[in-house]
């Protein structure tokens, strides 16, 4: 089965309307036919909510993380050793934000394609890297 991994700036567009939130809202009714796989680490996650809670407070940031709760998306709360690695690897590799670590390192180590429009961030990883990337932009 295909596996997508959530960036956090895939969960920004469907949730603020952008371009790419018609990819990442065909990608998620993929999930709940049970066609594909969605995953998304828990640092991104918190991403997702520190973005909300800075930008439209604490209050909208509860809404969305409950909005989070109910797609058909596996939350991965665990560092494992892979992950730990994976992502510490890049970070000290590349010019990347920690949380960006963690979504390349669990798209690698989970064998799942990266669901992002952030070309500006991931587009010489994807050239130097053996990581699968699934662009919504």
């Amino acid at each position: 089965m295909k596996r997508y991994v959530l960036d956090t700036c895939a969960l920004i567009a469907l949730f603020q309307d952008e371009e790419g939130a018609d990819v990442v809202s065909r990608t998620l009714n993929a999930a709940y036919k049970g066609e594909v796989e969605v995953i998304m680490h828990k640092a991104n996650f918190l991403e997702v909510f520190y973005e909300a809670y800075r930008n439209r407070g604490k209050e909208e940031a509860n809404l969305i993380v409950e909005e989070v709760k109910k797609l058909p998306v596996q939350i991965n709360p665990e560092i494992t050793d892979e992950i730990f690695e994976e992502a510490g690897r890049l970070k000290a590799t590349h010019k990347i934000s920690f949380a960006d670590s963690f979504a390349l390192a669990q798209a690698k180590v989970s064998g799942g394609a990266l669901l992002t429009s952030d070309h500006h961030e991931f587009d010489i990883i994807e050239a130097k890297e053996d990581i699968e990337f699934a662009w919504i932009r």
